[in-house]
């Protein structure tokens, strides 16, 4: 556990002039890589890379406690999804899970070329797990934190999609109306709403800080911010999280915020209990939506303990943490 008593520094992670270096679909493509000279240690390069994929209106900013100290020991991948950060927001897309899929699939096979964990949070944990279950043996792993997704006995007992939690919130024949949606839009971004709903979603405040409010903030100054939040209420809620699992052939782990404000997560993690494979790992932590950022020192070390037991050798070898 010593490599982990102290976090790494965060700062300079990302920087705002660096260029899209990635292209899917025609499309630029924000991503980084960080640790890749460890490839010049033959230990290294049998670990598998690490792409790790934010949630619904973050961005590679927001594994800024976590890319420092993964890639002590690994090589470590983040993106934007389509649509987020600092990627494109083309208008004319069908923004939603079979989009992300694809763009995480191309991303593992044209960039990374090896088995890969794929690590998400919220909406980013159901494109990590579409993904994964996708790219069958050239997936290593898939990590859930606190992942977005409806199971299929879920999907006819309420409505689905990314803006469920909107809807109920505001209403949806309010969201209908394209004046409301951009009078909602400008509160939404502005620094203060951005602050008080992060405030709601993290137990901790610690990390609440001007940094991540701007990296939220940021991108939806960028042309097509607005239309890409227009489609949020109308993405489809995607392929049931019980499929994918049926599919998956890596290992899994669950990583739980527990405390989680949006998505009662003891409720979701029950419900993940009865659908997920038989080797599944968990782990509950005392935080909210976002624990790689508000308890980042306890996800680093959980992820890396599962790395090398469950990743690192044979899985047979391990015994799961049900």
């Amino acid at each position: 556990m010593g490599r982990l008593a102290s976090r790494a520094k965060a700062v300079g992670v990302v920087s705002n002039d660096q260029a899209a270096w990635w292209q899917f679909n025609g499309h630029a493509v924000h991503g980084l890589c960080a640790g890749s000279e460890l490839d010049q240690n033959p230990q290294v390069l049998e670990r598998p890379a690490l792409l790790l994929v934010h949630g619904f209106g973050a961005s590679t900013d927001h594994w800024r406690h976590n890319i420092p100290v993964l890639a002590q020991t690994h090589e470590v991948h983040a993106v934007d999804l389509l649509g987020f950060g600092r990627s494109a927001k083309p208008a004319g897309l069908t923004y939603g899970g079979a989009l992300w899929r694809d763009q995480l699939v191309a991303y593992v096979q044209e960039r990374i070329g090896r088995p890969t964990v794929i690590a998400g949070n919220s909406l980013g944990g159901f494109a990590a797990l579409a993904a994964g279950a996708a790219l069958g043996t050239q997936a290593a792993g898939v990590v859930l934190l606190n992942a977005a997704g409806p199971f299929s006995d879920e999907q006819s007992a309420s409505p689905g999609g990314w803006g469920a939690i909107t809807r109920r919130t505001i209403g949806s024949a309010l969201l209908k109306s394209p004046v409301l949606q951009r009078l909602l839009f400008e509160n939404l971004r502005r620094p203060a709403t951005i602050r008080r709903t992060l405030r709601q979603v993290y137990i901790d405040k610690t990390n609440v800080d001007d940094q991540l409010v701007e990296s939220i903030r940021r991108p939806s100054l960028d042309p097509g911010a607005f239309g890409v939040f227009r489609t949020v209420f109308d993405i489809p809620s995607g392929q049931p999280l019980d499929e994918l699992f049926a599919h998956l052939r890596a290992p899994l782990l669950l990583l739980w915020g527990i405390r989680d404000p949006w998505i009662n997560a003891a409720g979701r993690r029950s419900s993940f209990q009865r659908h997920a494979p038989e080797n599944t790992t968990e782990v509950v932590l005392d935080a909210g939506h976002c624990p790689h950022d508000e308890v980042p020192d306890q996800v680093n070390r959980a992820l890396l303990d599962w790395l090398d037991a469950r990743v690192g050798r044979n899985t047979s070898d391990s015994q799961p943490a049900r």
